[in-house]
């Protein structure tokens, strides 16, 4: 699987939380699809423009406002409520059957009519090509797509998934247009029809360009007369500088942690900038291979757990942009605990540590490489895993470094096993815990790092996808998390905050910073 991951939120702003407002005023009129247009600068960029290739936070903001879903997330929540659809439910008690009914007159962008047969093609497609950066690998329990009738799309999966509406109501569920894409290769054009509220009316390297869709038919009331979108391609100076000389209204995923608290700190009116805060969803693992002669021995992971210190590595790292996380169940996502708190506490103990180590014959120092990555999951990725090799060096029980390698060989070698100790960062495709431990401790998991529990993958991980009352799976993500806990495949370091940085007169951030992964377009408005 391609993880949806990318910079982490403390050094672009991105993730996925509950918004809250930090110095920037909200509005509660509707200006209508006649206001102005805003131009918007990210770090990141959009690497497709095509359904089902896009995997990155970048490609799904495009997807998440140019296509629809027949479900969406509505503002601030988290369970889907009909979007292109006017009902869907599971029409049977095993979730295995998913209908839905779509409503009247949808249409394309370019006026072509939207029908079940579009539905069906665009989920087929996506799993025909199965591409490598795609959604497809979201999937797995889709068995076929049956279309009754051209208002009537019904699913049948391989087995029982209740998270498969909040799945389709991604940007992995996003409709194209039959007529308009082929069925066995990606497009190429960079252009995109969907039926979303806005168009793509270009896409570049430097900047795409959207405008509102007046044939668009759903929940969302546009606010603005259109979006540009520029992209720095990772210089988070120059974003800052064209934020500051009024060259875009909006900075989104890109200004790094000491950007962010010099703005958040300056009292003066000069600048005429706010900071729009937001919790997060997205987080961030060390990540232990449990075939490794070193990182395997669980004494080892043991003395790590309870020597890092979280609190000073944000604080000196992050400038306290992010929270400290003590699962693998973020905060703020149904079934959390705090089962690495609980069990190592939130203070480093050297003795404790050294005890982990002496249960396992170790009585020397523990030579160990901890391995990062440059960009993938942003600049500060390097800087953090050196403080943490300080702060196991400093018990005097650890001879750590650190290993820096660009992304496309850092992935090759995981794959390979070369590496014992490394980061991955995760930004959720939808806010559910399934998608927090699924993932990285069922079958086949993407951390590549040769863990198995029978428990967990056996029994708990399909008895919570079975349960469509997502309240009710909170003892059974209980037990996932104290058994990792406990085990140590990974150890949670952050969950990350999110911010935006705005004009003066921009509005309606605060609707674009929810656990529901989206960023809404539509909700944005300037005076």
């Amino acid at each position: 699987m391609n993880m949806r991951n990318q910079w982490p939120v403390l050094s672009v702003a991105t993730g996925l939380a509950a918004g809250l407002l930090a110095g920037c005023g909200s509005q509660t009129s509707d200006p209508g699809s006649t206001g102005s247009s805003l131009v918007m600068g990210m770090s990141d960029d959009v690497l497709a423009t095509d359904p089902a290739s896009g995997y990155d936070p970048g490609s799904w903001l495009l997807f998440n406002n140019v296509f629809q879903s027949l479900l969406s997330f509505p503002d601030g929540g988290t369970e889907p409520v009909p979007e292109a659809a006017k009902e869907c439910a599971f029409s049977d008690a095993t979730t295995k059957v998913y209908k839905c009914t779509l409503q009247d007159g949808l249409k394309f962008s370019n006026g072509d009519a939207l029908t079940s047969e579009d539905v069906k093609f665009s989920f087929d497609r996506m799993l025909k090509i199965d591409d490598a950066s795609g959604p497809a690998v979201m999937f797995p329990m889709l068995d076929t797509v049956q279309t009754p009738d051209a208002k009537t799309v019904v699913f049948r999966l391989k087995y029982a998934d209740a998270t498969f509406p909040s799945k389709i109501a991604s940007g992995a569920g996003s409709i194209v247009d039959h007529r308009q894409y082929a069925d066995n290769g990606l497009r190429k054009d960079d252009q995109a029809v969907g039926s979303g509220p806005y168009k793509l009316d270009s896409f570049g390297k430097d900047q795409a360009v959207f405008s509102v869709n007046d044939s668009y038919k759903g929940t969302a009331k546009v606010k603005n007369s259109g979006i540009t979108l520029k992209f720095f391609h990772g210089d988070q100076t120059a974003l800052k500088k064209a934020l500051l000389n009024h060259q875009v209204d909006i900075a989104y995923r890109g200004l790094a942690a000491d950007d962010i608290a010099d703005i958040s700190n300056d009292t003066s009116t000069g600048r005429g900038v706010n900071v729009v805060e937001g919790t997060s969803a997205e987080v961030q693992h060390m990540v232990f291979n449990m075939d490794d002669p070193v990182a395997g021995k669980l004494g080892v992971r043991k003395a790590i757990a309870y020597l890092l210190d979280r609190e000073a590595l944000l604080n000196k790292v992050y400038e306290d942009t992010a929270t400290p996380l003590y699962s693998i169940v973020p905060a703020g996502v149904t079934g959390h605990n705090t089962a690495f708190f609980d069990r190592y506490g939130a203070r480093p103990s050297k003795t404790k540590a050294a005890a982990a180590l002496r249960a396992e014959g170790i009585t020397g120092k523990v030579k160990l490489t901890l391995w990062s990555t440059p960009s993938r999951y942003g600049p500060a990725t390097d800087q953090e895993f050196r403080a943490i090799a300080q702060q196991l060096n400093a018990s005097g029980l650890f001879d750590a470094t650190v290993k820096s390698v660009a992304y496309d060989q850092y992935e090759k070698d995981i794959a390979k096993g070369k590496y014992g100790v490394y980061v991955k960062g995760w930004v959720p495709d939808y806010p559910d815990p399934d998608n927090f431990t699924a993932p990285f401790f069922g079958k086949g998991n993407v951390l590549s790092n040769h863990y198995t529990n029978s428990t967990i993958t056996g029994r708990l991980i399909p008895k919570t996808a079975a349960q469509s009352d997502r309240s009710s799976t909170d003892t059974e993500y209980g037990k996932i998390q104290d058994i990792v806990a406990e085990e140590l495949p990974v150890i949670p370091i952050w969950q990350a905050k999110q911010y935006a940085i705005v004009r003066d007169n921009v509005y309606g951030l605060e609707y674009c910073l929810d656990a529901s992964t989206v960023f809404r377009f539509w909700d944005i408005s300037k005076d």
